[in-house]
């Protein structure tokens, strides 16, 4: 019976790991053994250090700690982790898969062992946080203090013909940017007093978070509060250790951070016109100090001013574009003599950020081996791609983009809400517009930007990993690992909301006022029926929150806050605060008004509340000085006064029709083009657009959606066509809109960066064609809306009487 029963258990054992027939286990833990890791006698360092990671973290599931043997030979059944070139895996076929390749690695199980092989340094450590991720272990967990589950028994699942993987894109990275209110200032005073800055201490482990996420660029912090990178001792060898390569931001050339190390004391100003020596030598002694380090870097060419701004000198355009022409060439003069290596083995990056682009667009030539490194507009939507000419560059190019951001119309630095849908759709066009080489993402502080920030660096290691309808499925599957399979649905539901409340308008901007010039808050231009329906959307954020909270473990409980908690309430808080203060100018009732002060007031209490225990309580006051509640000092920040806005109230809301843009009732592709839906995109969750999202004219025969509506009255109707506002190379995106069997009228839907429209659609994130509609009568009637390229997106349409 006892033997019955053993086998029993057994079989079902077996089942539990295997649930799929195509899937084999390699079982790493359970109640009688652990498995042993098997490394090469020589192996580098840090893969010695994450292989060390891995047997640390695997005690801390099971309570049992994998003995690690260096080895050069194959001896009993276990673990063996190392380098495609070691002499463990000379004899092996997986080796000569990964061998001399860019961070590649493979996972296989071969009879009783893994063989986990990488084909560098790098793309071994990949391998290990691999296995480390499919345990259940987070790359958060130590940046968002997502500890382990315990579990008794430990498998690893893989695909029957094991993991072979490699990047999509090549250099991938983020930008410490803005850091001047939470990470410099919890660095400085809570996790690296003894440097009293961001330093090594702090950059160790900013640098294996990026190795957990399958990075590997760093563009170091950069504001006046932080001293330059390489001022610290210890943070470019901390870079060395870690492997990280080290470029710098686009207002840094030749690897200098002006804002801390550019003396006009001492150098004078910083213009090439007048000052040519002085700046080539500043240049110089950079590259000589790390002519005798061993640190990988990508070098940013060109010139702008000391910070984010034009460079000095320059008259006009044309000799703008000049000078910068012979910088590039004098600085790659200075690299080659300096690293005795041809040009094109030496990474090099332009980033033609703001006014640079249009140096660019005028005919500035960059050398065919750097890598043009297209900016976004700051608000999450890319300005320009590589033609079909310039993707055929040698340096390739990629992509700089914003989940956090400082300037003008308006910073949003506190919470971090840019949509998925929209760093999926962004990212997938640029990357099948050739955009393969680098991509950075600047992450301000890197907290709240947890999620974001993982799933901008997942596209990057594989662009096919998430399909245009599998948003949600990695969101859950994020939120399983993070807090627990019980809440996975729910908490994607919550961030879904999230996401597509802050699209509509991010918290930062609920006080309808602006930056740069700094303006007062005013009322903004949501109807009453809107404001209602926004403080009730949030309010059920905040009652699902509280509902799973109870369900959460203990051990996540301080991840749920800093993931979950902060960022929705902090947003649905910051809404109620403006949103009350907006009903209290509408108003009459006296009570009502008193009521709706409170209200407002008692939402900007909870966030001081939340932000208090975030800095003081949470995880034991590790995160003390981590989280700012008013960035900047800007007035939407503020407690709201009583209102003075009594006698103005918002514009009324007359019924109106929405159709997502989903719901067409016929459409008509061209060739390979068709329309699909990007499942959490845009106000509608469903916005569409053309693929393939490789850059594609239509002349002859335009691609259409067709919807369908029905109006009760006869009369004149609005009919506005909401797009987001996505950029064109060549500023000609159209769209043709008829109207039943009138005739197309056509419309230009982009607009050039810093205009009033520009702010306008990037504050809203929409771009609205609006069509007069005369006479209609009383039925169903027809919108057709046609495009001219790709990378037009349709988000939804709303019909109104005028």
């Amino acid at each position: 019976m006892n033997k019955f029963l053993a086998f029993i258990f057994a079989i079902l054992t077996l089942t539990s790991y295997s649930q799929n027939k195509n899937s084999v286990d390699f079982s790493i833990a359970d109640a009688n053994q652990t498995a042993t890791i098997y490394i090469d006698k020589n192996t580098d360092a840090l893969i010695v250090w994450a292989v060390n990671d891995l047997a640390d973290n695997i005690k801390e599931i099971t309570g049992k700690r994998p003995e690690i043997i260096p080895t050069n030979s194959f001896l009993k059944s276990g673990i063996y982790i190392g380098e495609s070139s070691s002499n463990l895996f000379q004899s092996q076929k997986n080796s000569k898969e990964v061998a001399n390749q860019w961070e590649k690695f493979s996972i296989q199980k071969e009879k009783e062992n893994l063989l986990v092989i990488g084909s560098d340094v790098r793309g071994t450590v990949y391998a290990i946080f691999e296995i480390a991720e499919r345990l259940g272990i987070s790359p958060w967990k130590w940046w968002a203090d997502v500890h382990p589950l315990k579990k008794e028994k430990v498998a690893l699942q893989l695909p029957r013909k094991g993991i072979i993987s490699a990047p999509s894109v090549q250099y991938r990275g983020i930008f410490l940017n803005d850091e001047d209110w939470a990470l410099q200032p919890w660095a400085a005073k809570t996790f690296e007093p003894e440097t009293g800055d961001i330093g090594p201490k702090t950059y160790e482990k900013i640098f294996q978070l990026l190795l957990r996420l399958k990075a590997n660029t760093i563009w170091s912090a950069m504001h006046p509060s932080t001293k330059g990178f390489f001022t610290l001792p210890g943070n470019k060898e901390m870079a060395q250790k870690y492997h990280i390569i080290i470029g710098s931001s686009h207002a840094e050339p030749m690897l200098r951070n002006n804002v801390d190390e550019w003396k006009p004391k001492i150098y004078g100003e910083y213009n090439y016109f007048t000052n040519k020596t002085q700046v080539d030598k500043y240049w110089q002694d950079r590259l000589d100090e790390l002519k005798s380090a061993q640190n990988e870097t990508i070098m940013t060419v060109g010139m702008r001013g000391v910070h984010d701004s034009k460079m000095e000198g320059a008259k006009d355009l044309a000799a703008s574009i000049e000078m910068v022409e012979k910088i590039i060439v004098n600085q790659r003069e200075m690299l080659s003599n300096t690293f005795k290596k041809r040009l094109s083995a030496i990474p090099q990056a332009f980033v033609p950020y703001k006014e640079v682009l249009e140096l660019y667009d005028n005919g500035l030539k960059v050398p065919d081996d750097i890598t043009l490194v297209w900016p976004d507009d700051n608000y999450g939507y890319i300005r320009r791609l590589s033609n079909e000419e310039e993707q055929k560059r040698t340096g390739g190019s990629g992509v700089y983009y914003h989940i956090s951001y400082w300037g003008r119309p308006h910073d949003y630095l506190w919470l971090s809400t840019t949509q998925p849908g929209l760093i999926w759709y962004e990212m997938n066009k640029a990357y099948e517009n050739g955009a393969k080489k680098m991509w950075i993402v600047n992450v301000g502080d890197i907290k709240p930007a947890e999620y974001d920030t993982e799933l901008f660096l997942d596209l990057a290691w594989n662009i096919n990993s998430i399909k245009s309808d599998g948003l949600n499925d990695y969101l859950k599957d994020w939120a399983s690992r993070e807090f627990s399979s019980k809440v996975s649905a729910e908490v994607s539901v919550i961030f879904e909301e999230y996401y597509r409340l802050a699209f509509l308008r991010k918290p930062e901007y609920m006080g309808w006022s602006q930056t740069e010039p700094t303006t007062p808050v005013k009322l903004s231009d949501f109807s009453e029926e809107e404001i209602w329906n926004r403080i009730k959307a949030y309010d059920k954020l905040i009652d699902k929150v509280n509902n799973l909270s109870d369900l959460i473990p203990a051990e996540r409980k301080d991840a749920w806050f800093q993931l979950v908690v902060y960022p929705v309430k902090g947003a649905a808080y910051m809404n109620h605060k403006f949103l009350y203060w907006n009903l209290e100018a509408t108003t009459s009732d006296e009570n009502q008004k008193e009521k709706y002060q409170v209200l407002a007031s008692e939402a900007y209490q909870k966030i001081e509340e939340l932000t208090d225990y975030y800095n003081t309580k949470l995880s034991n006051g590790k995160w003390k000085h981590m989280m700012s509640m008013h960035p900047r000092d800007l007035p939407v920040f503020d407690a709201v006064k009583k209102n003075t806005f009594s006698k103005e109230s918002p514009k009324s809301s007359s019924k109106q029709i929405v159709i997502q843009a989903n719901q067409f009732i016929s459409e008509k592709g061209f060739k390979d083009y068709n329309w699909k839906t990007i499942n959490g995109l845009g106000y509608s969750n469903n916005a569409v657009t053309l693929f393939a999202l490789k850059q594609q004219y239509f002349k002859t025969e335009k691609p259409f959606v067709l919807y369908e509506f029905e109006i009760e009255n006869a009369g004149d109707y609005e009919i506005d066509i909401h797009l987001l506002p996505t950029h064109s190379n060549n500023f000609d995106d159209e769209i043709g809109v008829q109207l039943d069997r009138n005739k197309a009228q056509f419309f230009k839907i982009n607009t050039r960066d810093r205009d009033k429209t520009w702010k306008e659609n990037v504050l809203r994130n929409s771009a609205i064609v609006k069509v007069a509609a005369s006479n209609l009568q009383k039925g169903k009637h027809s919108v057709k809306v046609e495009v001219n390229q790709t990378g037009i997106v349709l988000d939804y349409i709303t019909v109104k009487a005028n």
